[in-house]
Protein backbone atom coordinates (compact mmCIF):
# COMPACT_ATOMS: atom_id res chain seq x y z
CA UNK A 1 0.00 0.00 0.00
CA UNK A 2 1.29 3.50 -0.84
CA UNK A 3 1.91 5.79 2.10
CA UNK A 4 0.70 9.39 2.28
CA UNK A 5 1.10 12.07 4.91
CA UNK A 6 -2.01 13.05 6.84
CA UNK A 7 -1.23 16.71 7.31
CA UNK A 8 1.75 18.82 8.22
CA UNK A 9 0.31 19.64 11.64
CA UNK A 10 -0.36 15.99 12.47
CA UNK A 11 3.11 14.87 11.47
CA UNK A 12 4.79 17.73 13.33
CA UNK A 13 2.81 16.89 16.47
CA UNK A 14 3.79 13.25 16.31
CA UNK A 15 7.44 14.05 15.52
CA UNK A 16 7.61 16.43 18.47
CA UNK A 17 6.52 13.70 20.85
CA UNK A 18 3.42 15.38 22.25
CA UNK A 19 2.40 14.69 25.83
CA UNK A 20 -0.27 12.05 26.40
CA UNK A 21 -2.80 14.63 27.54
CA UNK A 22 -2.51 16.36 24.13
CA UNK A 23 -3.40 13.26 22.18
CA UNK A 24 -7.01 13.04 21.01
CA UNK A 25 -9.63 11.44 23.17
CA UNK A 26 -11.71 8.71 21.54
CA UNK A 27 -15.44 8.10 21.80
CA UNK A 28 -16.42 4.86 20.06
CA UNK A 29 -20.18 4.32 19.86
CA UNK A 30 -21.61 1.07 18.51
CA UNK A 31 -25.24 0.08 18.25
CA UNK A 32 -26.58 -3.47 18.11
CA UNK A 33 -28.39 -4.56 14.92
CA UNK A 34 -28.57 -1.15 13.23
CA UNK A 35 -29.22 -1.41 9.51
CA UNK A 36 -27.31 0.68 6.96
CA UNK A 37 -30.66 2.13 5.90
CA UNK A 38 -31.65 3.10 9.46
CA UNK A 39 -30.20 6.62 9.45
CA UNK A 40 -31.66 9.75 7.94
CA UNK A 41 -28.62 10.48 5.75
CA UNK A 42 -28.90 7.12 4.00
CA UNK A 43 -28.76 7.67 0.24
CA UNK A 44 -31.58 5.22 -0.47
CA UNK A 45 -35.13 4.90 0.86
CA UNK A 46 -35.49 5.27 4.62
CA UNK A 47 -38.14 6.13 7.18
CA UNK A 48 -35.50 6.81 9.84
CA UNK A 49 -35.82 9.96 11.93
CA UNK A 50 -32.32 10.61 13.29
CA UNK A 51 -31.53 14.33 13.46
CA UNK A 52 -28.66 14.00 15.94
CA UNK A 53 -27.01 11.17 14.03
CA UNK A 54 -27.46 13.08 10.80
CA UNK A 55 -25.67 16.04 12.37
CA UNK A 56 -22.82 13.79 13.52
CA UNK A 57 -22.50 12.14 10.11
CA UNK A 58 -22.40 15.56 8.41
CA UNK A 59 -19.89 17.00 10.87
CA UNK A 60 -17.28 14.45 9.83
CA UNK A 61 -16.89 11.71 7.24
CA UNK A 62 -19.69 9.32 6.29
CA UNK A 63 -18.41 5.86 5.30
CA UNK A 64 -21.38 4.11 3.63
CA UNK A 65 -19.33 1.09 2.52
CA UNK A 66 -18.33 -0.23 5.91
CA UNK A 67 -18.63 -4.01 6.37
CA UNK A 68 -18.57 -6.40 9.28
CA UNK A 69 -16.51 -9.59 8.86
CA UNK A 70 -19.42 -11.65 10.29
CA UNK A 71 -23.05 -10.50 10.34
CA UNK A 72 -23.89 -11.51 13.92
CA UNK A 73 -23.00 -10.14 17.36
CA UNK A 74 -20.14 -12.01 19.05
CA UNK A 75 -17.76 -12.75 16.15
CA UNK A 76 -18.28 -9.23 14.81
CA UNK A 77 -17.34 -7.76 18.18
CA UNK A 78 -14.36 -10.10 18.50
CA UNK A 79 -13.09 -9.10 15.05
CA UNK A 80 -13.51 -5.42 15.82
CA UNK A 81 -11.59 -5.79 19.09
CA UNK A 82 -8.70 -7.91 17.76
CA UNK A 83 -8.50 -7.32 13.98
CA UNK A 84 -8.76 -11.08 13.56
CA UNK A 85 -11.55 -13.09 11.97
CA UNK A 86 -13.98 -14.98 14.17
CA UNK A 87 -12.61 -18.33 13.03
CA UNK A 88 -9.14 -17.24 14.21
CA UNK A 89 -10.33 -16.55 17.75
CA UNK A 90 -12.72 -19.51 17.94
CA UNK A 91 -15.93 -17.45 17.99
CA UNK A 92 -17.99 -18.46 14.95
CA UNK A 93 -21.54 -17.47 15.94
CA UNK A 94 -23.23 -15.50 18.71
CA UNK A 95 -22.13 -16.91 22.05
CA UNK A 96 -25.01 -18.97 23.40
CA UNK A 97 -24.52 -19.32 27.17
CA UNK A 98 -26.89 -22.28 27.33
CA UNK A 99 -24.61 -24.43 25.17
CA UNK A 100 -21.30 -22.49 25.29
CA UNK A 101 -20.99 -21.28 28.90
CA UNK A 102 -17.18 -21.32 28.80
CA UNK A 103 -16.67 -19.61 25.41
CA UNK A 104 -15.26 -16.10 25.15
CA UNK A 105 -12.48 -13.86 23.89
CA UNK A 106 -9.34 -15.53 25.21
CA UNK A 107 -7.22 -13.26 27.44
CA UNK A 108 -4.01 -14.10 25.55
CA UNK A 109 -5.37 -12.12 22.59
CA UNK A 110 -4.57 -8.41 22.43
CA UNK A 111 -7.35 -5.90 21.79
CA UNK A 112 -6.97 -2.33 20.62
CA UNK A 113 -8.57 -1.35 23.90
CA UNK A 114 -5.48 -2.78 25.64
CA UNK A 115 -3.18 -0.98 23.22
CA UNK A 116 -4.77 2.37 24.08
CA UNK A 117 -4.70 1.56 27.77
CA UNK A 118 -1.00 0.72 27.53
CA UNK A 119 -0.45 3.98 25.64
CA UNK A 120 -1.72 5.92 28.64
CA UNK A 121 -5.44 6.23 27.99
CA UNK A 122 -8.05 5.99 30.72
CA UNK A 123 -10.51 3.47 29.30
CA UNK A 124 -14.15 2.66 29.94
CA UNK A 125 -16.79 0.49 28.29
CA UNK A 126 -20.49 0.91 28.90
CA UNK A 127 -23.17 -1.47 27.65
CA UNK A 128 -23.06 -4.77 25.82
CA UNK A 129 -19.99 -7.01 25.91
CA UNK A 130 -21.12 -10.46 24.61
CA UNK A 131 -17.59 -11.84 24.47
CA UNK A 132 -17.84 -14.31 27.33
CA UNK A 133 -19.53 -14.60 30.73
CA UNK A 134 -16.75 -16.11 32.92
CA UNK A 135 -14.56 -13.70 34.87
CA UNK A 136 -11.46 -14.41 32.79
CA UNK A 137 -13.18 -12.79 29.79
CA UNK A 138 -14.28 -9.71 31.71
CA UNK A 139 -13.81 -6.32 29.99
CA UNK A 140 -11.41 -5.24 32.73
CA UNK A 141 -9.14 -8.08 31.58
CA UNK A 142 -9.28 -6.74 28.04
CA UNK A 143 -7.97 -3.23 28.48
CA UNK A 144 -10.73 -1.39 30.33
CA UNK A 145 -10.37 0.47 33.61
CA UNK A 146 -14.14 0.86 33.98
CA UNK A 147 -17.16 -1.23 33.06
CA UNK A 148 -20.87 -0.98 33.58
CA UNK A 149 -23.14 -3.07 31.43
CA UNK A 150 -24.02 -6.60 30.50
CA UNK A 151 -21.54 -9.40 29.85
CA UNK A 152 -24.07 -11.38 27.80
CA UNK A 153 -26.10 -10.70 24.68
CA UNK A 154 -29.85 -10.35 25.10
CA UNK A 155 -31.31 -8.15 27.82
CA UNK A 156 -34.26 -5.89 28.43
CA UNK A 157 -34.89 -2.51 26.77
CA UNK A 158 -36.12 -1.16 30.11
CA UNK A 159 -35.50 -1.66 33.83
CA UNK A 160 -32.30 -3.60 33.11
CA UNK A 161 -30.08 -5.54 35.47
CA UNK A 162 -26.53 -4.32 34.84
CA UNK A 163 -23.17 -5.11 36.33
CA UNK A 164 -21.73 -2.08 38.13
CA UNK A 165 -18.64 -2.16 40.34
CA UNK A 166 -18.58 -5.94 39.96
CA UNK A 167 -22.12 -6.45 41.25
CA UNK A 168 -25.43 -6.95 39.47
CA UNK A 169 -27.82 -4.09 40.12
CA UNK A 170 -31.40 -3.41 39.01
CA UNK A 171 -31.92 -0.04 37.32
CA UNK A 172 -35.19 1.72 36.60
CA UNK A 173 -35.83 3.36 33.26
CA UNK A 174 -35.07 2.89 29.59
CA UNK A 175 -31.83 0.99 28.98
CA UNK A 176 -30.60 3.35 26.25
CA UNK A 177 -31.07 6.34 28.55
CA UNK A 178 -29.39 4.60 31.48
CA UNK A 179 -26.32 3.64 29.45
CA UNK A 180 -25.97 7.20 28.22
CA UNK A 181 -26.32 8.51 31.77
CA UNK A 182 -23.30 6.42 32.71
CA UNK A 183 -21.37 7.49 29.61
CA UNK A 184 -21.91 11.10 30.66
CA UNK A 185 -20.87 10.15 34.19
CA UNK A 186 -17.67 8.62 32.80
CA UNK A 187 -16.81 11.92 31.12
CA UNK A 188 -17.47 13.84 34.32
CA UNK A 189 -15.55 11.50 36.65
CA UNK A 190 -12.55 10.60 34.47
CA UNK A 191 -8.98 11.55 35.47
CA UNK A 192 -8.05 14.89 33.97
CA UNK A 193 -4.37 14.05 33.42
CA UNK A 194 -4.95 11.34 30.79
CA UNK A 195 -6.60 11.13 27.40
CA UNK A 196 -9.64 8.88 27.52
CA UNK A 197 -11.28 6.12 25.51
CA UNK A 198 -15.03 5.83 26.00
CA UNK A 199 -16.63 2.80 24.34
CA UNK A 200 -20.42 2.98 24.41
CA UNK A 201 -22.16 -0.19 23.24
CA UNK A 202 -25.86 0.54 22.98
CA UNK A 203 -28.22 -2.41 23.36
CA UNK A 204 -30.66 -0.86 20.88
CA UNK A 205 -32.00 -1.41 18.30
CA UNK A 206 -31.73 -5.11 19.12
CA UNK A 207 -35.16 -6.73 19.63
CA UNK A 208 -37.22 -6.41 21.73
CA UNK A 209 -37.65 -2.81 20.57
CA UNK A 210 -40.38 -1.60 22.88
CA UNK A 211 -40.90 0.18 25.18
CA UNK A 212 -39.37 3.46 24.06
CA UNK A 213 -39.86 7.04 25.23
CA UNK A 214 -43.10 8.65 24.00
CA UNK A 215 -41.12 11.19 21.99
CA UNK A 216 -39.31 8.36 20.19
CA UNK A 217 -42.54 6.51 19.40
CA UNK A 218 -44.46 9.56 18.17
CA UNK A 219 -42.87 9.83 14.67
CA UNK A 220 -43.71 6.20 13.91
CA UNK A 221 -47.01 5.50 15.63
CA UNK A 222 -49.02 6.26 12.50
CA UNK A 223 -46.26 5.88 9.92
CA UNK A 224 -47.32 4.31 6.63
CA UNK A 225 -44.35 2.08 5.92
CA UNK A 226 -43.08 1.53 2.38
CA UNK A 227 -41.78 -2.03 2.14
CA UNK A 228 -38.33 -2.49 0.57
CA UNK A 229 -39.52 -5.51 -1.46
CA UNK A 230 -43.32 -5.18 -1.56
CA UNK A 231 -43.72 -7.74 -4.35
CA UNK A 232 -41.69 -10.48 -2.71
CA UNK A 233 -43.85 -13.64 -3.01
CA UNK A 234 -45.78 -14.26 0.19
CA UNK A 235 -44.41 -11.26 2.11
CA UNK A 236 -46.23 -10.68 5.40
CA UNK A 237 -46.94 -7.01 4.82
CA UNK A 238 -48.60 -6.23 8.14
CA UNK A 239 -45.83 -7.83 10.20
CA UNK A 240 -43.12 -6.01 8.25
CA UNK A 241 -44.85 -2.69 8.83
CA UNK A 242 -45.36 -3.31 12.55
CA UNK A 243 -41.76 -4.41 13.12
CA UNK A 244 -40.43 -1.48 11.08
CA UNK A 245 -42.26 1.06 13.22
CA UNK A 246 -41.00 -0.49 16.45
CA UNK A 247 -37.45 -0.91 15.14
CA UNK A 248 -37.17 2.70 13.95
CA UNK A 249 -38.57 3.96 17.25
CA UNK A 250 -35.75 2.09 19.00
CA UNK A 251 -33.24 3.71 16.61
CA UNK A 252 -34.80 7.09 17.48
CA UNK A 253 -34.01 6.43 21.14
CA UNK A 254 -30.36 5.89 20.21
CA UNK A 255 -30.38 9.08 18.20
CA UNK A 256 -31.76 11.16 21.08
CA UNK A 257 -29.06 9.82 23.38
CA UNK A 258 -26.28 10.38 20.86
CA UNK A 259 -27.44 13.99 20.93
CA UNK A 260 -27.15 14.03 24.72
CA UNK A 261 -23.62 12.65 24.64
CA UNK A 262 -22.42 14.94 21.87
CA UNK A 263 -23.91 17.89 23.75
CA UNK A 264 -21.92 16.88 26.84
CA UNK A 265 -18.70 16.85 24.83
CA UNK A 266 -19.50 20.38 23.70
CA UNK A 267 -20.39 21.54 27.21
CA UNK A 268 -17.09 20.21 28.57
CA UNK A 269 -15.05 21.76 25.72
CA UNK A 270 -13.92 18.29 24.63
CA UNK A 271 -15.24 18.20 21.07
CA UNK A 272 -12.22 19.78 19.37
CA UNK A 273 -9.85 17.13 20.74
CA UNK A 274 -12.05 14.05 20.57
CA UNK A 275 -12.30 11.55 17.73
CA UNK A 276 -15.90 10.33 17.57
CA UNK A 277 -16.78 7.11 15.75
CA UNK A 278 -20.29 5.77 15.31
CA UNK A 279 -21.04 2.35 13.85
CA UNK A 280 -22.97 -0.89 14.46
CA UNK A 281 -21.89 -4.48 14.96
CA UNK A 282 -23.70 -5.61 11.79
CA UNK A 283 -26.62 -4.71 9.55
CA UNK A 284 -30.25 -5.73 9.57
CA UNK A 285 -33.10 -6.72 7.26
CA UNK A 286 -36.72 -5.71 7.54
CA UNK A 287 -38.56 -7.33 4.65
CA UNK A 288 -35.52 -7.12 2.38
CA UNK A 289 -35.46 -10.22 0.19
CA UNK A 290 -38.35 -11.60 2.24
CA UNK A 291 -36.50 -11.78 5.56
CA UNK A 292 -35.94 -9.91 8.80
CA UNK A 293 -33.05 -10.10 11.27
CA UNK A 294 -29.35 -10.31 10.37
CA UNK A 295 -26.99 -12.98 9.02
CA UNK A 296 -28.97 -15.65 10.85
CA UNK A 297 -32.12 -14.26 9.25
CA UNK A 298 -35.75 -15.36 9.51
CA UNK A 299 -38.29 -15.42 6.72
CA UNK A 300 -41.04 -12.85 7.18
CA UNK A 301 -43.56 -14.56 4.92
CA UNK A 302 -47.06 -15.89 5.26
CA UNK A 303 -47.09 -19.50 6.54
CA UNK A 304 -48.04 -21.04 3.19
CA UNK A 305 -45.13 -19.24 1.48
CA UNK A 306 -42.36 -20.54 3.75
CA UNK A 307 -39.75 -22.73 2.01
CA UNK A 308 -39.52 -26.27 3.28
CA UNK A 309 -36.94 -27.20 5.88
CA UNK A 310 -33.75 -28.94 4.84
CA UNK A 311 -31.34 -31.11 6.81
CA UNK A 312 -29.44 -28.09 8.17
CA UNK A 313 -31.88 -25.19 7.68
CA UNK A 314 -35.11 -25.33 9.75
CA UNK A 315 -38.26 -23.93 8.23
CA UNK A 316 -38.46 -20.21 8.83
CA UNK A 317 -34.69 -19.66 8.77
CA UNK A 318 -32.76 -17.84 6.02
CA UNK A 319 -29.02 -17.65 6.80
CA UNK A 320 -27.52 -15.02 4.50
CA UNK A 321 -24.64 -12.76 3.56
CA UNK A 322 -26.69 -9.97 1.99
CA UNK A 323 -25.24 -6.46 2.00
CA UNK A 324 -28.10 -5.42 4.27
CA UNK A 325 -26.64 -7.84 6.85
CA UNK A 326 -22.96 -7.08 6.22
CA UNK A 327 -23.04 -3.28 5.86
CA UNK A 328 -23.16 -0.95 8.86
CA UNK A 329 -23.86 2.80 9.14
CA UNK A 330 -20.55 4.47 9.99
CA UNK A 331 -19.27 7.99 10.60
CA UNK A 332 -15.96 9.38 11.86
CA UNK A 333 -15.50 12.90 13.17
CA UNK A 334 -11.79 13.56 13.63
CA UNK A 335 -11.31 17.32 14.06
CA UNK A 336 -8.62 18.67 11.78
CA UNK A 337 -8.49 15.48 9.70
CA UNK A 338 -11.93 14.45 8.42
CA UNK A 339 -13.61 16.95 6.14
CA UNK A 340 -17.06 17.94 7.44
CA UNK A 341 -19.79 16.79 5.10
CA UNK A 342 -17.52 14.38 3.22
CA UNK A 343 -18.52 10.93 2.02
CA UNK A 344 -15.79 8.30 1.71
CA UNK A 345 -16.96 5.47 -0.54
CA UNK A 346 -13.92 3.23 0.00
CA UNK A 347 -14.78 -0.29 1.20
CA UNK A 348 -13.61 -0.71 4.78
CA UNK A 349 -14.01 -3.37 7.46
CA UNK A 350 -14.42 -3.55 11.22
CA UNK A 351 -10.99 -5.18 11.12
CA UNK A 352 -9.59 -1.74 10.26
CA UNK A 353 -10.46 -0.06 13.56
CA UNK A 354 -7.62 -1.75 15.46
CA UNK A 355 -4.69 -0.35 13.43
CA UNK A 356 -6.48 2.95 12.87
CA UNK A 357 -7.17 3.73 16.51
CA UNK A 358 -3.79 2.49 17.70
CA UNK A 359 -2.24 4.86 15.16
CA UNK A 360 -4.43 7.78 16.25
CA UNK A 361 -3.52 7.15 19.89
CA UNK A 362 0.20 6.82 19.22
CA UNK A 363 0.16 3.28 20.57
CA UNK A 364 1.84 0.08 19.47
CA UNK A 365 0.35 -3.06 17.93
CA UNK A 366 1.44 -6.43 19.32
CA UNK A 367 4.35 -8.00 17.45
CA UNK A 368 3.11 -11.52 18.24
CA UNK A 369 -0.42 -11.16 16.83
CA UNK A 370 -1.44 -10.61 13.20
CA UNK A 371 -3.41 -7.47 12.38
CA UNK A 372 -5.74 -8.22 9.47
CA UNK A 373 -7.06 -4.68 9.12
CA UNK A 374 -5.54 -1.58 7.57
CA UNK A 375 -4.86 1.86 9.02
CA UNK A 376 -7.60 4.16 7.73
CA UNK A 377 -5.77 7.38 8.57
CA UNK A 378 -5.03 8.35 4.97
CA UNK A 379 -8.53 7.38 3.89
CA UNK A 380 -10.08 9.48 6.63
CA UNK A 381 -7.86 12.40 5.66
CA UNK A 382 -9.38 12.31 2.19
CA UNK A 383 -6.60 10.61 0.25
CA UNK A 384 -8.03 8.99 -2.87
CA UNK A 385 -4.94 7.80 -4.75
CA UNK A 386 -4.39 4.78 -2.58
CA UNK A 387 -3.49 1.27 -3.62
CA UNK A 388 -6.46 -0.04 -1.63
CA UNK A 389 -7.99 -3.49 -2.11
CA UNK A 390 -11.75 -2.95 -2.42
CA UNK A 391 -12.60 -6.66 -2.16
CA UNK A 392 -14.25 -7.79 1.09
CA UNK A 393 -14.00 -11.30 2.53
CA UNK A 394 -16.63 -12.33 5.08
CA UNK A 395 -17.41 -15.52 6.95
CA UNK A 396 -20.25 -16.92 9.01
CA UNK A 397 -20.65 -20.46 10.28
CA UNK A 398 -24.10 -20.58 11.88
CA UNK A 399 -24.26 -23.00 14.79
CA UNK A 400 -27.52 -22.40 16.61
CA UNK A 401 -30.69 -21.78 14.58
CA UNK A 402 -29.16 -23.42 11.50
CA UNK A 403 -25.99 -25.18 10.38
CA UNK A 404 -23.97 -23.50 7.64
CA UNK A 405 -20.41 -22.60 6.65
CA UNK A 406 -20.93 -19.44 4.59
CA UNK A 407 -17.96 -17.61 3.07
CA UNK A 408 -18.26 -14.63 0.74
CA UNK A 409 -16.01 -12.64 -1.53
CA UNK A 410 -17.41 -9.25 -2.54
CA UNK A 411 -15.90 -7.04 -5.22
CA UNK A 412 -17.38 -3.71 -6.37
CA UNK A 413 -19.06 -5.68 -9.20
CA UNK A 414 -19.75 -9.20 -7.89
CA UNK A 415 -20.47 -11.13 -4.74
CA UNK A 416 -19.82 -14.87 -4.52
CA UNK A 417 -21.24 -16.73 -1.52
CA UNK A 418 -20.28 -20.32 -0.85
CA UNK A 419 -21.95 -22.44 1.79
CA UNK A 420 -19.42 -25.23 2.15
CA UNK A 421 -21.80 -27.29 4.28
CA UNK A 422 -24.81 -26.81 1.99
CA UNK A 423 -23.42 -26.24 -1.52
CA UNK A 424 -26.92 -26.11 -3.03
CA UNK A 425 -27.19 -22.71 -1.34
CA UNK A 426 -24.27 -21.12 -3.24
CA UNK A 427 -25.05 -17.66 -4.63
CA UNK A 428 -23.67 -15.13 -7.10
CA UNK A 429 -24.95 -11.57 -7.42
CA UNK A 430 -24.15 -8.98 -10.07
CA UNK A 431 -24.04 -5.95 -7.77
CA UNK A 432 -23.87 -3.44 -10.60
CA UNK A 433 -27.03 -4.70 -12.30
CA UNK A 434 -28.72 -5.94 -9.11
CA UNK A 435 -27.55 -4.02 -6.00
CA UNK A 436 -30.48 -5.38 -3.99
CA UNK A 437 -29.23 -8.96 -4.58
CA UNK A 438 -32.60 -10.17 -5.78
CA UNK A 439 -31.45 -12.57 -8.49
CA UNK A 440 -28.98 -15.39 -7.89
CA UNK A 441 -27.11 -15.83 -11.21
CA UNK A 442 -24.72 -18.58 -10.15
CA UNK A 443 -26.27 -21.04 -12.62
CA UNK A 444 -25.80 -18.76 -15.66
CA UNK A 445 -23.25 -20.32 -17.97
CA UNK A 446 -21.87 -16.90 -18.98
CA UNK A 447 -20.76 -16.31 -15.39
CA UNK A 448 -18.66 -19.44 -14.94
CA UNK A 449 -15.31 -17.75 -15.62
CA UNK A 450 -16.20 -15.05 -13.09
CA UNK A 451 -17.17 -17.68 -10.54
CA UNK A 452 -13.89 -19.52 -10.99
CA UNK A 453 -11.90 -16.30 -10.54
CA UNK A 454 -13.82 -15.26 -7.43
CA UNK A 455 -13.62 -18.78 -6.00
CA UNK A 456 -9.83 -18.79 -6.33
CA UNK A 457 -9.57 -15.53 -4.41
CA UNK A 458 -12.05 -16.76 -1.82
CA UNK A 459 -9.94 -19.85 -1.19
CA UNK A 460 -6.81 -17.72 -1.04
CA UNK A 461 -8.39 -15.51 1.64
CA UNK A 462 -9.38 -18.59 3.61
CA UNK A 463 -5.88 -20.02 3.32
CA UNK A 464 -4.34 -16.78 4.57
CA UNK A 465 -6.21 -17.08 7.88
CA UNK A 466 -6.12 -20.89 8.05
CA UNK A 467 -9.89 -21.02 7.96
CA UNK A 468 -10.93 -24.39 9.44
CA UNK A 469 -13.64 -24.75 6.77
CA UNK A 470 -10.87 -25.36 4.25
CA UNK A 471 -10.90 -28.98 5.40
CA UNK A 472 -14.25 -29.33 3.64
CA UNK A 473 -13.01 -27.93 0.32
CA UNK A 474 -12.16 -30.47 -2.36
CA UNK A 475 -9.05 -29.46 -4.23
Amino acid sequence: MKHFLLSALTVVAWAAGVHAVERPNVVFMMTDDQAPWAIGVHAGPTHADTPHLDELFRSGAYLPNTFTPTPVCSPSRASLATSLYGSEVGIHDWINPRVEPDLGLEPNLTTWYECLHDAGYYTGIIGKWHLGLPDKFHPTHNGFDYFIGHRGGGWSPNNPTLEKDGQDKKFQGLTTDILTDHAIGFLEDRPRDQPFLLVLHFRAPHAAWLPVAPEDWAPFENLEVDLPDPNYPGIDTMTVKKKTREYLASVRGVDRNVGRLMGKLDDMNLSDNTVVIFTSDHGYNMGHNGIWHKGNGHWILMPDALPAATENIPQGQRPNMYDTSLKVPTAVRWPGVTQPGSTITTNISHLDWFPTLVSIAGGSSPASQPVRGRDLSQVLAGQTELDWDENIFSQYSTLHQSRTHMRSLRTPHWKLIRDFLNPERDELYDLQADPGEHTNVIADEKNQATIERLHRELISRMQAIQDPVLEMVEH
